[in-house]
């Protein structure tokens, strides 16, 4: 029978060529959007997690009245916070970076030319932060080494600004920014962009912020201006030493750490370690919870609806145009084999036997389409990753390579090929049922 339906699908090569290019197409189509899918939402994972880490450690009532009152909820005496995490043997071999940071508003001014804005401080350890750039647990970036903060742990009055408030506040010559328009200014001003003042290696900005009370005022030399990939934040965002951003912050009094962030070496361990976090927390009665990076951002699970949403929508469209194409090809040899299905029957194959060989038909119209659809989309993967294709994703302010997941993608190649050969059985179905219920009669004089 493995033969006879073989040798029907070859009869007319044609007609079962285009429904196997039609399957093939739908296939390779299917491969494509759920590789470039799963680059995105590892890539976008990545981004996200390199700049934030997996899990932050805060204390509690911080979202609900910390923006107001940062001075009582903030996390006291952090080290000891921090050594008690890393010293954790269940936790220990999980951690890759575990690091206070502290987030500060205020006004960043610009005295050579009068000039201020409200800012968006987030306050770090530079060389913590750069071994998080370096996270790379999916093999995406193939230049891990790269420290591209340019901040030390020894420059505590130094930091960098988003492109956008160097602009406003007039730093576009001393920070060599390319196509940065300067404000203008009337010409009793004398002054249109001020370079950095005599002695200076970089050009200074005057930091104003609180935590209640009196304001205190820090010198901030800034190393350069960086994309933050949104208007918003490039207008707004400084980044700085921790301490110098603990001194804006509270000053004189004791200096605390908004979030503690843990970066740990899988995200596969995420939820190992929060349950061990929550734990060690409540058993050392500490006031304190943990967010992850999907917490904190919740978009990241909207983008993931929305992509899982537009894959299911895609498949299910060329799904309906597989099963349509196999169908009317599967009516098609029905009808043009009414005589031999009438001269089978009346040599004694019963129904059931009809029923399956048009089925088997189907099912290698199917497997010759899928497997066609699995190679054409592994090669079509191969020449768009060496393409040298590039697009900017959203909230980058760089282009990046475009490029497609090429591991752990067994999974993705074997269910598009399995959905693609069960299709096509199923678009079978009708053509065979009618076939198996001819009447013999009517089949044999059928011209």
């Amino acid at each position: 029978m493995f033969k006879i339906a073989f040798r029907n699908v070859l009869r007319n090569g044609r007609r079962s060529l285009m429904t196997a290019a039609a399957i093939a197409v739908g296939g390779a189509s299917l491969i494509l959007f759920g590789e470039y899918n799963g680059m995105a939402l590892i890539g976008m994972e990545t981004g996200m997690v390199r700049g934030m880490g997996h899990m932050s450690v805060f204390q509690k009532g911080y979202f609900d009245f910390g923006g107001g009152r940062p001075l009582a909820y903030s996390v006291s005496n952090y080290k000891a916070v921090i050594k008690l995490i890393e010293d954790d043997p269940e936790l220990k071999p999980m951690l890759n970076v575990v690091t206070p940071t502290v987030t500060v508003y205020g006004i960043a001014g610009n005295a050579a030319l009068d000039k201020s804005k409200t800012f968006f401080g987030k306050g770090f350890v530079p060389s913590d932060r750069d071994k998080m750039r370096r996270w790379d647990e999916y093999g995406l970036d193939p230049n891990p080494d790269k420290s591209p903060l340019g901040l030390r742990d020894d420059n505590v009055d130094h930091g960098v600004i988003g492109t956008g408030l160097a602009r406003i506040l007039g730093l576009c010559k001393p920070l060599k920014i390319a196509n940065c328009p300067v404000q203008p200014v009337p010409a009793e001003r004398g002054v249109v962009d001020a370079p950095a003042a005599a002695g200076e290696k970089a050009p200074r900005l005057d930091l104003l912020g609180s935590a209640g009370g009196a304001p205190n005022v820090v010198a901030f030399y800034v190393n350069e201006a960086q994309g933050m990939g949104g208007q918003e934040m490039d207008d707004s965002y400084i980044g700085m030493n921790l301490p110098l951003a603990q001194q804006l912050l509270f000053g004189n009094g004791e200096h605390k750490a908004s979030s503690i962030v843990i970066l740990l070496n899988r995200s596969e361990d995420m939820a190992r370690a929060r349950a061990r976090l929550n734990a060690l927390f409540a058993e050392h009665k500490l006031d304190l919870e943990v967010r992850d990076f999907k917490e904190l951002i919740p978009m990241y699970n909207q983008i993931i609806s929305y992509l899982q949403g537009l894959f299911a929508f895609l498949a299910v469209i060329l799904g309906i145009i597989v099963i349509f194409t196999t169908a009317n090809t599967m009516s098609m040899s029905v009808m043009e084999r009414t005589s031999e299905i009438g001269t089978g029957r009346a040599m004694g194959v019963r129904r059931g036997g009809i029923r399956r060989q048009f089925l088997l038909e189907g099912a290698f119209l199917g497997i010759l389409g899928a497997t066609a659809g699995v190679l054409l989309g592994v090669l079509a993967t191969y020449w768009i990753n060496h393409a040298g294709i590039t697009y900017t994703p959203p909230n980058n302010a760089t282009p990046v390579p475009l490029s497609l997941l090429t591991h752990h993608i067994g999974g993705l190649l074997f269910g598009v090929w399995l959905a693609l050969v069960i299709m096509a059985m199923l678009a079978s179905i009708v053509p065979a049922n009618r076939a198996a219920r001819m009447k013999v009669v009517d089949a044999l004089r059928h011209v």
